[in-house]
């Protein structure tokens, strides 16, 4: 696309942004340094380049990292650590059953033949053990979504005219793919099974909660709701169902209606006449928003799918409101459901979700525990402190008075909801992740521009941070917190603000997730517009990557580089966490430091992992294991 619409801010709002709350954070701690800030009495000192109170040891080794961290690479390959491997499980094309239609490297197969083969572009990821014991960690659900298409690399003359058939293998390529997988003679692999299925843009789905699928504002020129796009991040939630995040879908719907204009509603969430020129609207009205606005209204949802029941229809769980999704991290508190979300787009913000009662008796009651409870957004202040505001038809300034009709349109507008009630705007907040010793919370920052004359920690911020916060008392429920910055990210020969090493540098973080053992696992999306570029303090970082962290230490080390024009996205592990899936995300993708595809020469930046001459770079699940058969990390 030649740049991220992400870091364009839709934000019109005026709310303090979260880079002028931290100049005033910084300049309190001159005062504090060395010690506790006093006004929230939340402990720093074991916070990371946050400027104030005790810092981790130089040097000090981590009780949690064991392996030799990788040095940076832009090698178009996956480099671990010594005395691991890593190898291909499931690629973009494959087949879902072996008796499906086989990927052709020249990009010729069909819609109809896409529609049975694995998705492209993935990104979030979790596996569902199959079994007990031993059992459940050699076999189980692999689910994952499948965030975009590159029309390049899809096509074979890629996008120079848009047809039907184009729309239609690009619907069949987006979506969740959820796929078996077993460990076979010492190997994962794809294995046949009635679970293997795909939740396409075309899959008919319901609507549950506040904002029902027969609501006025959802009543589109198609009569039945469907499908999912844009699938970012994910949850999992306890009763262990797969929850899947529609994050860009403004980025599908477009016009070439010259006198059409969006409404305000529709602006705030980045809806314009050219979307991300995918051009789909030029011959499916279903995505042309002059003439089917309120097809726009179904997506931005989080969607509960239940991966082990192939007849299982989606739901769109809409009292976790409706922004652009990054992920929904859950986790328990007091019996109670807590759903995070992040809402990536330059200034725009942190919600979470709780439950009204303990999740085990509304499901005792037939009835969801994500269709009851508050949606809160977050207010970070300077102090230190922070505060959920509750998004609540008639409480605060979302009265009838002030044009707000009821909770389904708090729900249908929750971007401006949470502008009216004084949200903090963030640098494009990104996955959530929640310690499972402490219930702390951290966030990935992966950058902005949302300040003016500001130290953000950075004004602009090009290599984002990531912020922690505690919640009262340790309750995930609570509603007010204590936060800091754990690390700033970026390359200390380019901004000296940066403590990081050479073994720990890196840019935008993205992906975030804590093992069973504590190891906070950074993944990495810098922008292909600045990859590799030393123009923009991006070529010692080189290649996207994957770190772990020690949040005990601050430690930080490389674990993993991916390919050329890839980002590194999705983490998990088996239970006895020897096995690892990762995902590598768009390889070969148009990089300015290195070069762009073409229909002629789609191998231009990439050719992993197939490496064949007449092939063409494909997403791909990648397993990670240790030679010695030991826990990942150690």
């Amino acid at each position: 696309m030649g740049f991220d619409p992400d870091d364009i801010s839709s934000n019109r709002s005026g709310n303090p942004p979260f880079q002028k709350v931290l100049a005033n954070r910084f300049s309190r701690r001159d005062m504090l340094r060395g010690g506790t800030i006093a006004a929230t009495g939340f402990l720093v000192s074991g916070m990371v380049n946050g400027n104030a109170g005790a810092r981790p040891t130089p040097g000090r080794p981590s009780p949690l990292l064991g392996f030799t961290a990788v040095p940076p690479s832009d090698a178009d390959a996956v480099v671990v650590p010594d005395g691991y491997s890593a190898d291909v499980l499931i690629r973009w094309g494959q087949p879902l059953r072996s008796d499906g239609p086989a990927w052709k490297k020249d990009a010729s197969n069909t819609a109809e033949e896409a529609a049975e083969q694995i998705g492209s572009h993935h990104d979030g990821m979790h596996f569902f053990p199959l079994g007990k014991g031993k059992e459940a960690n050699r076999h189980g659900l692999l689910v994952l979504n499948h965030e975009y298409i590159d029309r390049t690399l899809l096509y074979t003359d890629g996008d120079e005219e848009m047809t039907r058939e184009k729309v239609d293998k690009a619907l069949a390529s987006h979506g969740v793919s959820i796929v078996e997988i077993e460990l076979v003679d010492g190997e994962w692999q794809a294995v046949d099974s009635e679970c293997n299925r795909k939740v396409t843009p075309t899959t008919p789905v319901e609507l549950s909660g506040p904002v029902p699928a027969d609501h006025p504002e959802l009543q589109a020129r198609d009569p039945q709701p469907r499908g999912t796009i844009n699938n970012c991040s994910h949850g999992v939630t306890p009763w262990n169902t797969y929850l899947t995040c529609e994050e860009n879908f403004n980025a599908y719907f477009g016009t070439t209606d010259g006198s059409w204009e969006p409404t305000p509603e529709q602006d705030r969430y980045g809806i314009n006449a050219a979307g991300f020129d995918y051009r789909w609207y030029e011959v499916d009205p279903r995505f042309d928003v002059a003439t089917n606005p309120k097809e726009l209204n179904r997506f931005g949802w989080v969607v509960e799918i239940d991966p082990f029941d192939p007849g299982h229809t989606p739901v769109k769980r809409t009292a976790l409101g409706r922004v652009k999704h990054e992920g929904a991290v859950t986790t328990e508190s007091r019996g109670r459901v807590v759903v995070y979300t992040g809402d990536d787009q330059d200034g725009d913000y942190i919600y979470k979700f709780v439950g009204s009662g303990p999740w085990k008796a509304v499901r005792a009651r037939g009835e969801s525990p994500l269709d009851h409870g508050t949606l809160y957004v977050a207010r970070f202040d300077d102090d230190g402190s922070g505060e959920w505001l509750p998004l609540v038809f008639d409480e605060g300034p979302l009265t009838a008075d002030n044009g707000w009709e009821d909770q389904a349109d708090v729900l249908l507008r929750t971007r401006e909801a949470a502008d009216a009630v004084g949200a903090t705007p963030m640098d494009r907040p990104e996955w959530i992740a929640v310690q499972p010793s402490s219930n702390d919370v951290f966030c990935s920052l992966t950058n902005g521009e949302l300040g003016e004359g500001d130290a953000s920690p950075r004004d602009p911020n090009p290599y984002g941070h990531i912020i922690k916060w505690r919640e009262k008392d340790g309750h995930n429920t609570a509603t007010t917190f204590t936060w800091d910055i754990f690390v700033l990210a970026g390359d200390p020969a380019y901004d000296d603000e940066v403590e990081l090493d050479e073994d720990g540098i890196f840019g935008s973080p993205d992906g975030l997730w804590f093992d069973p053992d504590g190891r906070l696992w950074i993944q990495t999306d810098v922008s292909n517009s600045v990859q590799n570029d030393p123009e923009e303090g991006y070529d010692n970082i080189a290649n996207n990557a994957m770190l772990a962290a020690d949040p005990s230490t601050g430690e930080i080390r490389r674990f993993l580089t991916g390919p050329r024009g890839a980002e590194i996205t999705g983490v998990i592990t088996t239970p006895d966490q020897k096995t690892m899936f990762i995902n590598v995300q768009h390889p070969g993708e148009s990089t300015a430091a290195i070069g762009e595809p073409t229909p002629e020469d789609p191998r231009a930046v990439s050719n992993w992992p197939d490496f064949d001459s007449g092939g063409r770079a494909r997403s791909a699940t990648v397993v990670i294991r240790k030679d010695d058969g030991g826990v990942i990390g150690t």
